[in-house]
């Protein structure tokens, strides 16, 4: 009796190594599972192996791969034990349901042994059948004439017997097999078998090879997974907004592992329950080998029969049991493996997370560094523009540049910060520059011509140009389009109430031409012409009115000589004439004609070419040898703006 228990301590042993969690009960009840906790436990298990799916989605760097790759072994042989203690339970409650048919019970065990009785007979009427033949057969062998006749007869008939007995024994048979199957597979508790097979199915994968002893086991030292260097992360390299969804990348890495490891944790659980009461049972078992292997030795035949019996029985149910816990215990080892890999995984990961945090929150921090560096250069360019530009046209110039540099810097800042490769950076820049420029050829013409516009002889607020035939006052120059209050009339140029908008691109169109007064400056030249009498001297006349001009010249002589420096200070390379009348005498074909040129202050224009018209009809008057060319004061006319732009005047 020494055998027997040693043999059931051993496998005690193997089954219980590791003990269970606490807080479990154990219990000696009836150690087999109910089908409904072993389809439970299967779907838990098939729903935990498919979790996989996800996690090699993760799997983008290759310690990764390589860890993932160890996982999944592990799974296939977790998958494995899983379907391994299934099937062991479920014949386990086959060989119940037999017994129970074995018993009567129920009406398809009585129809099966109906079934049963019923092909007995046929067998033995069968037997009969051939035992007849084979004694007509030796009888014939001695047989003559019409006895030979009469043993023929009869073996046909018994022949065709045995025949029609055999054709229903078949029958009986294809039924008895019906009546199994459908017992196996839809009633009772063997119908466990048929979900299990279908649960195998969904799961073909994992169940390509049988786990076997410890064959494909993982090493003794855990996963051959290797984290990477803390230095070779992609994030090292990367810009802000690659840094940015690695993060969340990351992030969601992580909320997947901590589900797998949830339900890693679950399996586990289950698992240790249905395992508790088989080796609860198995120590049972244990105690009474002990309990018999202690009792002395008798000498009773009856006494020792009695003792084997009940130990081949414990040995027996020691074996059954055994075998589904077992299978229950290697599912724990290589699951508690799989968690410390996941374990690893996420400790990774979170390392890779806070590292990369780290780096963002530094390279956010440099950027608010530097763009409150170009902020703070720019507020103080912008004083310094203000306390040392006086010229309003050039303060406004410098005010826009500084703008545009301003936002080309914080661009520039913004576009090396955030990009995670220079190179696609320039080439995705190339592209969108070439269709910009294709999609907004006139917008940047305007832009460009912006800054020729508020160049050294460009226009600013306030200045008197023609453009296009359109005279007016510059009242707005924008980035891309500027604006004229339209003037018509005489000298002073009358407002019409229109504005008028010309796009900055006009200065590179050589149809249209942009006049206006060179900085500084605001003169133009008018002319007076008095056709004379041919009978008057003609030089006197002309050195008297141009001398009436000149004496209204004088009142404003100081300004149109300041004028006069600022055209010499500006025009540097040119030649500038002096601004004084001028006068000469021309003939036209009713009479001769003096013409005098002088200049004029365009802001009191109006009022000098009054003054110039009343002092010649003055003198005139005064002087008689002076006399006009046909009646009245109708000989003396008046030109504005020599230019030809202005409109044209008589009196």
């Amino acid at each position: 009796m020494k055998q027997p228990h040693a043999s059931l301590a051993i496998l005690t042993l193997v089954a219980g190594i590791g003990g269970t969690r606490p807080g479990v009960t154990q219990t000696a009840s009836a150690p087999n599972p109910d089908s409904a906790a072993i389809v439970r436990y299967l779907e838990r298990t098939v729903s935990w192996y498919r979790q996989l799916d996800v996690l090699r989605q993760l799997a983008t760097e290759p310690g990764e791969t390589l860890q993932l790759s160890d996982n999944q072994r592990l799974a296939n042989q977790v998958v494995q034990l899983a379907f391994e203690f299934a099937r062991a339970d479920a014949d386990f409650i086959d060989k119940q349901a037999a017994s129970s048919r074995a018993a009567g019970q129920g009406s398809v065990s009585s129809r099966y042994l109906a079934l049963s009785r019923l092909s007995d007979r046929l067998d033995g009427q069968i037997r009969e059948a051939r035992a007849e033949i084979e004694a007509l057969r030796q009888k014939l062998g001695a047989a003559t004439g019409r006895q030979r006749q009469t043993l023929l007869t009869q073996l046909a008939a018994n022949q065709s017997e045995l025949s029609l007995a055999e054709a229903r024994r078949g029958s009986l048979r294809i039924m008895q097999e019906f009546v199994e199957d459908s017992s196996a597979n839809g009633l009772g508790a063997t119908g466990l078998r048929a979900e299990i097979e279908g649960l195998a199915r969904s799961v073909p994968g994992a169940l390509a090879k049988p786990a076997s002893g410890t064959e494909g086991a993982p090493p003794a030292g855990g996963s051959s997974y290797t984290p990477p260097p803390a230095g070779t992360l992609k994030g090292d390299a990367a810009g802000m907004w690659g840094l940015m969804t690695d993060l969340f990348a990351l992030s969601g890495k992580n909320r997947a592992l901590t589900n797998a490891l949830r339900l890693t944790d679950d399996i586990t659980e289950l698992s240790q329950q249905l395992r508790s009461p088989l080796v609860g049972r198995l120590r049972e078992m244990s105690r009474r080998s002990d309990d018999l292997a202690r009792q002395a030795d008798s000498t009773d035949t009856a006494e020792l029969e009695r003792e084997k019996k009940e130990l081949d029985a414990l040995t027996g149910e020691f074996k059954q049991t055994s075998s589904l816990a077992l299978p229950l215990r290697k599912q724990t080892i290589l699951v508690d493996l799989y968690r410390r890999n996941l374990t690893e995984w996420q400790q990774t990961v979170k390392s890779r997370f806070a590292s990369e945090l780290k780096s963002l929150l530094f390279r956010l921090a440099f950027l608010a560094v530097l763009l409150t560096a170009a902020l703070g250069a720019a507020g103080l360019w912008r004083r310094t523009i203000l306390r040392y530009v006086h010229d309003a046209r050039r303060r406004h110039q410098y005010l826009l540049l500084r703008k545009i540099v301003l936002w080309c810097v914080i661009a520039l800042i913004l576009v090396f910060s955030f990009a995670n490769e220079l190179g696609s950076v320039a080439t995705f820049a190339g592209l969108m520059t070439a269709g910009i420029a294709v999609a907004m050829q006139g917008v940047i013409l305007s832009v460009v011509g912006y800054f020729f516009l508020i160049g050294k002889f460009g226009i600013r607020v306030g200045d008197l140009v023609q453009v296009a035939g359109v005279t007016g006052e510059v009242v707005d120059i924008g980035l891309v389009r500027f604006h004229l209050l339209e003037l018509v009339g005489g000298g002073g140029k009358i407002p019409t109430g229109r504005v008028v908008a010309f796009a900055n691109s006009i200065v590179f169109q050589s149809s249209s031409g942009l006049f206006k007064q060179v900085p500084g400056t605001s003169f133009g030249w008018h002319e007076v012409s008095v056709a004379l009498s041919p009978e008057c001297e003609l030089k006197a006349a002309e050195d008297m009115l141009r001398q009436t001009v000149e004496s209204v010249f004088a009142g404003y002589r100081d300004e149109m000589e300041q004028q006069h420096k600022q055209l010499e200070r500006t025009m540097t390379v040119a030649p500038v004439g002096i601004l004084h009348p001028t006068s000469r005498l021309r003939l036209t074909q009713t009479s001769p004609e003096v013409v005098i040129r002088y200049p004029v202050d365009l802001k009191h224009a109006s009022a000098i070419d009054d003054r110039v018209t009343l002092e010649l009809l003055k003198a005139v008057e005064r002087e008689p040898k002076v006399k006009l060319a046909g009646s009245g004061t109708s000989g003396i006319k008046l030109t504005a703006d020599l230019s030809g732009s202005g409109p044209k005047a008589g009196s």
